[in-house]
């Protein structure tokens, strides 16, 4: 067999290990960087994760310590700095990354698969024995050392042409296991701290339904297979239409060279629309529907809800579609009062997924 078929099935055989490793969900790790001198542990077990980033004194700034510490199930979060002389909680809420020490491993998969990331040998680091990869990735050189028994990336670094080498993940301490339950124990200051609502959970109020039946209208990109919307404006919780409204809409909107839109508001509420490819589509409103025709992956909509001394907005919303006919809610909340506002929400399933009879 020659070196090179060796190496090509070296690294996919190391990509396969890789791959079929579930990232354990119980340990302690602690990484350098960040700062000079600056260190994060990251502590889990289970759903709770606490991390603590740690600075040194530097510039006359004194060394500080700072927690923060997620429920992974929840997606809320409580911050806070002991260090301080009152010590303050935020409470916030997340989702996606929030630093988990293996989330590097399932970016470099791709590499080492692809063969652009070769395996040059084996190394112990801090202690831990690594197997190391080396080769270049989106015009960047890039070498990692990965501990193949857990997945875990212990050190990994990028350089450009002409650039110094940059230490992105270097890990010092590992130990596996659960922490004492005592770590992600929260401090006094975060007792009554509530975190604002979540995306789904202010779908879910808003709607009275289950928010996994609905998708943010504002949030790209656009789908690719096309379908008729129909727009339905009803007003948060009850779900009832809003019926007096005007309803413009701008299908030839480009992002790359949006339009300037104006408008102008009569004393009695109503608009005109001017600018780009707007129109007015009212003519076609009943009972707080209308139907859009089948519009682009992107559009811009204006919907005014008719009153005195009332003004609307435009916005941009990205197509979703579920079926045929898909149904998109202007949902609007506190109608009427001062802190009106409103989401476009696309209807994936549910009591509303069902276009309203003409």
């Amino acid at each position: 067999m020659s070196i090179k078929k060796f190496v090509a099935r070296l690294s996919l055989a190391a990509a396969a290990c890789l791959t079929a490793q579930t990232p354990p969900t119980a340990y302690t790790i602690t990484e350098s960087g960040g700062a000079p001198g600056a260190t994060t542990t990251i502590y889990r077990s289970g759903s709770k994760a606490l991390v603590v980033f740690n600075t040194a004194a530097q510039g006359g700034a004194p060394a500080s310590r700072t927690f923060s510490l997620y429920d992974l199930a929840t997606g809320t979060n409580y911050t806070w700095t002991p260090n301080d002389s009152a010590v303050a909680c935020n409470a916030g809420t997340f989702s996606g990354d929030w630093g988990d020490p293996f989330a590097g491993t399932a970016e470099l998969q791709s590499g080492i698969a692809k063969g652009d990331l070769k395996p040059t040998g084996s190394e112990t680091i801090n202690g831990i024995a690594t197997e190391v990869y080396a080769g270049s990735t989106q015009g960047a050189n890039l070498k990692a050392w990965i501990d193949t028994k857990d997945g875990l990336v212990i050190r990994a670094q990028m350089s450009g042409p002409g650039t110094a080498v940059m230490t992105l993940v270097d890990v010092t301490k590992v130990s596996f296991g659960p922490p004492a339950a005592s770590v992600f124990a929260l401090p006094a200051a975060c007792a009554g701290k509530k975190p604002p609502p979540t995306a789904d959970q202010l779908i879910a109020g808003e709607t009275g339904d289950d928010a996994a039946n609905y998708v943010n209208g504002m949030y790209g990109p656009g789908s690719k297979n096309s379908c008729s919307v129909v727009l339905r404006v009803v007003n948060a919780k009850t779900m009832t239409p809003i019926t007096h409204i005007q309803v413009a809409i701008d299908t030839s909107y480009n992002v790359d060279n949006p339009p300037h839109y104006e408008s102008g508001v009569h004393n009695d509420g109503t608009e005109t629309f001017s600018g780009g490819g707007i129109h007015e589509i009212t003519n076609m409103v009943h009972n707080g529907v209308v139907s859009l025709g089948t519009p682009p992956p992107y559009f811009m909509l204006d919907v005014n809800l008719i009153r005195p001394g009332h003004g609307s907005g435009e916005g941009l919303v990205y197509r979703q579609c579920f079926a045929p006919t898909t149904v998109l809610l202007d949902v609007v909340k506190d109608y009427g009062g001062p802190a009106e506002s409103s989401d476009f929400l696309w209807v994936k399933a549910g009591r509303y997924a069902a276009p309203p009879a003409p």
